[in-house]
């Protein structure tokens, strides 16, 4: 399947976009309001519910503006992969570690969904959580690992 048709099909099937689908489709959270899919042997990730999603959106246009200095990417209006990646991971175990400081860090989050809405009963808005906190959580995360050579 050619780039453009599956861009095409993706977006008539997917109504509801997972802004955290990145995140998602690498393992390293779940969420209860994600459903999968798959097209052409490609996996895609849509939200159940409408208010969850946007919520969401709001969540990681935040986390996306706020960390383009950290990332050093202050010109480019779409995120490269790799960052965009770092954004969605680091934002999340950021906003866990704002909410738990005495708990062990984790390295996957159970349910986004959950962690949102505890977060915005703590905070009292997404425009209200601690951003430089969780900034620093995007600094240290690590992309995907370069696979070595195997000869």
């Amino acid at each position: 399947m050619d780039s453009e048709r599956f861009r095409r099909t993706y977006r008539e099937i997917n109504e509801r976009l997972c802004p955290f689908e990145k995140v998602l489709l690498t393992q390293r959270c779940q969420c209860k309001r994600a459903q999968r899919f798959c097209i052409a042997e490609r996996e895609g990730v849509c939200c159940n519910r409408g208010a969850a999603q946007q919520r969401c959106v709001l969540l990681l246009d935040l986390l996306e503006k706020n960390a383009r200095f950290v990332l050093k990417v202050t010109r480019q209006k779409i995120l490269p992969h790799g960052k965009a990646l770092r954004v969605q991971a680091g934002g999340l175990l950021g906003l866990y570690r704002a909410l738990y400081p005495e708990k062990e860090s984790l390295e996957k989050i159970p349910d986004v969904d959950a962690l949102i809405e505890c977060a915005i009963t703590r905070f009292g808005g997404v425009e209200n959580f601690p951003f430089p906190a969780i900034l620093s959580s995007i600094r240290t995360v690590q992309g995907r690992r370069p696979r070595r050579n195997r000869t």
